[in-house]
């Protein structure tokens, strides 16, 4: 059996210019941090029973992946030639599209995991590699390449994406005081409503075109952000959110909506700085950054709202930022090599 975790993320600035009709023309960029939330995956090889199992929301039992419903399961075994004796698990911290990468999470640990299964050792970056290669080639979802970086390698880091499909990874190694400071600072709601980003995304994606130069704006503002967040500089910090969210809502019509612009403004007219919604939009997880003696007037604004809004499932996330990426936490299987 071979057990292995995947962080979920948190993106700050330069959502979707790491969508390639972007970046081939301009360099992409974003800044994200990994936390301690999750998504796992058991791999259990069953050489007595020739047939492939896979369990998640539903439960699958086929005697060939072409037949299952998973489509990243069924992609990867067909791709590394895994067609029987195999069991695949998943469980995860948090529930699916909630705007924290949790999708590309999954595809990491189960990269990992399989590789593992055929007694080969992935480094960090082909890992990441890999998954955008799942992912986007082999699945064909249109979304962008930040999300399996993030998962990948785990800490803060800014991810440059090139014009020829390469991704600079540049960790920011912040002060510990500054760091804690930071999380503390944080508000993360779960609206409650969970989207698929591709929906999102294809939209965005389609109006890349006209919304260049907001992009450009997006992918520069990178680094003065991670200057400020090194400088502990958290209210300026929140204006950039502030800002970047209103660049970010002009990408597409459904990144917001009626209960997340409600949802926003609670927020900042009860003390925050700014935010934004993480992820593609549309529903996940909204996230505030805060003075301190703030927070509890903002906590009750919002859930005031989300009970206006009836979002029954709105509750408040605590996160903190780790430094571990994808990680094999269990390998028995070591025994059959």
């Amino acid at each position: 059996m071979i057990v292995v975790r995947a962080p979920l993320r948190i993106s700050f600035v330069g959502g979707g210019t790491d969508l390639p009709d972007f970046y081939q023309r301009y360099q992409g960029r974003v800044i994200s941090t990994a936390i301690d939330k999750y998504v796992y995956v058991v791999i259990n090889r069953t050489p007595l029973i020739p047939y492939i199992s896979a369990r998640y929301k539903i439960s699958e039992t086929v005697d060939l992946p072409q037949k299952l419903q998973h489509t990243r399961i069924k992609a990867a075994l067909i791709d590394l030639k895994i067609y029987k004796g195999i069991e695949i698990a998943s469980f995860a911290s948090l529930p699916a599209k909630t705007g924290l990468g949790s999708s590309s999470s999954f595809s990491v640990a189960l990269l990992k995991g399989l590789f593992a299964f055929l007694g080969k050792k992935l480094h960090t970056q082909e890992v990441a590699e890999l998954a955008c290669r799942l992912e986007i080639k082999l699945v064909g979802e249109p979304i962008g390449k930040q999300d399996q970086y993030a998962a990948s390698f785990g800490g803060i880091n800014i991810f440059e994406f090139n014009s020829d499909d390469s991704v600079n990874i540049k960790p920011l190694f912040i002060d510990y005081k500054i760091r804690l400071e930071f999380e503390n600072h944080l508000l993360v709601f779960f609206t409650g409503v969970t989207r698929s980003a591709g929906v999102v995304l294809k939209e965005q994606k389609e109006n890349i075109e006209k919304k260049f130069k907001t992009l450009k704006e997006m992918s520069d503002s990178v680094y003065e952000f991670a200057d400020l967040l090194e400088q502990g500089q958290f209210k300026n910090m929140g204006k950039m959110l502030h800002q970047g969210w209103l660049r970010k809502k002009s990408l597409a019509s459904k990144i917001s909506s009626g209960f997340i612009d409600d949802l926003y403004q609670a927020g900042v007219q009860n003390g925050a700085w700014g935010g934004k919604i993480l992820g593609a939009g549309g529903g996940g997880c909204i996230l505030f950054l805060s003075p301190l003696n703030k927070k509890d007037d903002i906590r009750k604004a919002v859930k005031k709202v989300a009970k206006k809004y009836k979002l029954t499932e709105f509750k408040e996330i605590p996160i903190h930022f780790v430094q571990s990426g994808g990680e094999i936490l269990f390998n028995a299987d070591r025994n059959f090599f």
